[in-house]
Order: structure tokens, then sequence, then C-alpha cells
């Protein structure tokens, strides 16, 4: 058992980034830098690759010791496959995973046989994942027999703690798995992953497969556990208020990607990426009072593309109503945009535009727009023209020292002509404004230095022409 206690959502230390060593990295239980998994496509009678099915497509992200990871995302976004590949029950494709400083990433099955003890993880179908055939007692005990390890008091003994640690009675471990319920059936895969107290727990969806009376039970036994125990959770769902529960931090896939990384209180509150804002639009408020009031949902438009062909640039651009060319053609980095809050988008949401000068909306983007609720267009462009403000106004205090007030003042109106560009065409009213009358003011303010040029150079002129005339007059 570690000697680890669970920190609150406030207390995680800030993440820094992936390429960064700094004096955190202690507590740092796993790192994962650059990591793919890609299913091969074979096709003909000699089984040539024909392509690939990109899963898990360069992710990166920590977590440190105590804490627990939320992972949410659509389905069939990657989320399951890198739980597998974290756990090294699938090999990646490309990309190390380091477990306590040592990287495991290419390990054989012989040399990663003493870390399982370490890492466990936790199913999502409570059916598929015991064997028929065995008894409880015999699931659960199996970790110890492939361990080889012996408990004190005996196997039988220890086994009877653990059902009992779970919420089980220990009459059970004679019994076979059909004489339990769907939520029985996961405390036993849990009592299973706990045998030999493992450092680190992915759980791939464990509450997804049961009823709702039960999710709260199982939620709530996993969270007692983690205290007692000093687990450590990657937690796999899709359900966002089970993950904002149990969760300190929460990273947001799409189609194989992190978009956003950040911790619960700062995710929820204010969503930076898009994706996650309409994620979280989607999340339903139990209060009979709205009940037939109009909520602000954002539908996304289409389906999530093949993870076969991903789209170029930001995977999202497709079904983003903030779309514009630079998200087609470049992809954005994960970025850490506040403290603790990373994103990767050219146009986030609650802060400045990354890439401004961009601001010609795709044709996929103003169609999108038109499922977005006027409410959240607005919102997104006040937040974000409120965000750009207050980045100039540090800006302006040093300008009259530069003795240069022309050149700045331009810069200035072209900022804010930028940010207004993003926000003024996401609104599906007017599709066509692209915010086209800024440019004018600013055609008008270049021309005045070609002017100040004539008159300057205009007199020097006659003055050179007098001069030769009276030397001429001189000589005669």
């Amino acid at each position: 058992m570690t000697e680890t206690k669970k920190t609150g959502g406030s207390a995680i230390p800030r993440q820094a980034p992936a390429t960064e060593a700094g004096q955190d990295d202690r507590d740092v239980l796993l790192r994962v830098e650059g990591l793919t998994k890609h299913f091969p496509i074979k096709k003909g009678i000699l089984q040539r690759q024909v392509g690939a099915v990109k899963a898990v497509d360069g992710i990166d992200f920590e977590v440190r010791k105590g804490e627990t990871l939320g992972v949410v995302g659509e389905s069939g976004c990657g989320k399951s496959t890198m739980g597998r590949v974290i756990t090294r029950l699938q090999d990646p494709t490309g990309g190390t995973i380091s477990f306590e400083g040592q990287d495991i990433t290419r390990l054989s099955s012989g040399r990663m046989r003493p870390l399982r003890r370490d890492i466990q993880m936790i199913f999502q179908d409570p059916y598929g994942s015991l064997n028929p055939r065995h008894t409880i007692g015999s699931i659960v005990s199996a970790p110890f027999r492939l361990q080889n390890v012996e408990p004190e008091g005996g196997v039988k003994k220890e086994v009877q703690r653990l059902l009992e640690l779970v919420g089980l009675s220990p009459e059970h471990y004679n019994r076979y798995p059909h004489e339990f319920s769907g939520g029985q059936r996961q405390r036993i895969g849990i009592a299973r992953a706990l045998a030999l107290k493992p450092k680190l727990v992915v759980a791939d969806e464990p509450v997804s497969a049961l009823d709702v009376s039960i999710q709260a039970q199982v939620v709530n036994l996993m969270d007692d556990l983690q205290e007692e125990l000093g687990l450590t959770y990657v937690i796999i769902a899709h359900d966002l208020s089970v993950v904002r529960h149990v969760s300190d931090r929460i990273a947001v896939m799409y189609l194989g990607k992190m978009v956003e990384i950040a911790d619960r209180n700062s995710l929820y509150a204010a969503p930076m990426h898009p994706y996650t804002k309409a994620l979280m639009s989607a999340v339903p408020v139990p209060d009979p009072k709205r009940r037939g009031a109009k909520t602000d949902r954002i539908l996304l438009r289409g389906d999530v593309p093949s993870p076969i062909s991903p789209p170029a640039g930001c995977r999202f651009h497709t079904r983003c109503w903030k779309a514009t060319e630079i998200c087609k053609t470049t992809e954005p980095l994960l970025l850490e945009l506040k403290p603790g809050q990373r994103v990767a988008c050219h146009h986030p949401e609650n802060f400045a535009d990354q890439a401004p000068q961009d601001t010609v909306l795709l044709t996929a983007a103003k169609e999108a727009a038109e499922l977005v609720p006027d409410a959240v267009l607005e919102e997104s462009a006040e937040t974000s023209a409120a965000v750009a403000a207050e980045a100039a106004e540090p800006a302006a205090t040093p300008e009259p020292e530069a003795e240069k007030p022309s050149v700045p003042e331009v810069e200035k109106v072209t900022e804010t002509a930028k940010v207004e560009k993003v926000a003024e065409p996401a609104e599906p009213a007017e599709p066509t404004v692209v915010a086209e009358p800024e440019k004018p003011a600013i055609a008008k303010a270049e021309p005045e230095k070609p002017a100040v040029a004539k008159a300057e150079a205009a007199p020097e002129k006659p003055a050179v022409a007098d001069a030769e005339a009276e030397g001429a007059a001189e000589e005669k």
C-alpha cells in the first residue's frame, strides 16, 4: 500500500508541459508522451496493409500520485484504447509510457509481469470480464496465484476480506458469477483489481453498464478505497456528472487527440475548447422547475469523422462553429493558456484568439453556427472581446515613450478589429458579415506616410535649383 493520500482538486499541482523536467517530477506516477496506437487494415491474399485506424494519435498527459484523472469524450474517440495501452494490455505503435520514472513502452511480457502488481484495470463489462466457469473465490484469488504471493492468513481469508471490503458477503466465496447482479459483478471486478494493492488503477467506464441506483454506490466505494489505500485512478467515462464527482483533473479527448486538460473546477466553470463547451451543454440539470424551459444546448453538426482518415489541421473543424482557414490547415498545439488549463485550439472560448489574423469562416462553420443558440454566440463574443481588451490595456501604458504614436495606433486598431472579426461571423443572423468595415480605417491610416514624404521632399528641390542659379550668375 502506498503512503500517498488523495489531495483535493484545488491542491493538485499545476501540470507542467511534458518537455519540462521540474522538481515535481518525483510526484508524477505515470507520464505519457506522444502515445500512438494504430490498427492496420489489411486486404488481399497477401494481406498487404492499405491503411490504419488511428485510434490514439499522439497524446501527452501526466498522472500524479494520489490524484484521479478523468478522461471524457464521445464514443469512438480512443478512450478505452488509451486505457489498454497505458496498462500494456496492448502494445503502443509509438510514443513513450513511463511508470515511476521507468520506461515500460517496450517491455516484454516477462519483464512486465512484476509491474502488474502496481498497474491494474477495471473493465467496462462486468458480465464479460468474469469467467462464468470459475467461482468468485477463484476469480479474486487469481492475482495471488499468478504473482506467487502468499498473503497473511492464507488466500481464502484475504479474498473474503476483499469481498467484504467492496460490500459483498464473505459467504459469496463459492458462488458463480451468474448468481450476481451487474453491480455485484462490478464489485467483484474491483476486488480482483485491488487484490495486490496496486498503485495505479485504470477504470474503463466502471459504472456505465450499471443501473443508476447502483452507480452512486460503486462510485462512492471507489472514492472510499482511494482514501483508504492511497490509490491513483485514471477513470474513463462518458458521464460528465460522474467524472466531475470523482476527478481532480479532467482530460477531454476527440478523435484520438487530447483537446483540453484542466482541473474540474476550471473546466466546468469556463471550458476553453468549443468541443468541451458542447459537451458541457449536454449535461442535464436535475431541476423540476426548469422542465420545459429553453436551454442553451449546443448541437454538433454531423458525426465524428473516421479515424482511418481524420481531417487535416484541427480534427474538430468539420463540426466547429468557429473554424477558419487556419483550423483546416494547421494543427493546434496543446498549450497552457491559463494556470493548470491546457487547450489545443486556435480560437478558444473564454480567452483571446490564438490566431486572430484568420477571420474568414469556413462553410462548415457557418452551417454549424445555425445549430448554436444566439445566447451562446453572444456570450462567446463578449468574453473573447473582454479578454482581448484586458490584454491590450497593459500594452497601452509604455507606448508614449516610443515617440511614434502613429504606428502603435494602427497596430491597436488591427488587433481590436481582428477580435471583432472572429466574434461577429459566429452569429447565424448575419453569416455574411466578416467585419469588412474595419479595413478602410486601417487603409486610410497607411497612406499618410507617402503624403508626409511628398510634403518634406517638395521644398528641397527648389532650394537646390536656386543655389545652382546663383552660382551660375556669379561665374558670368
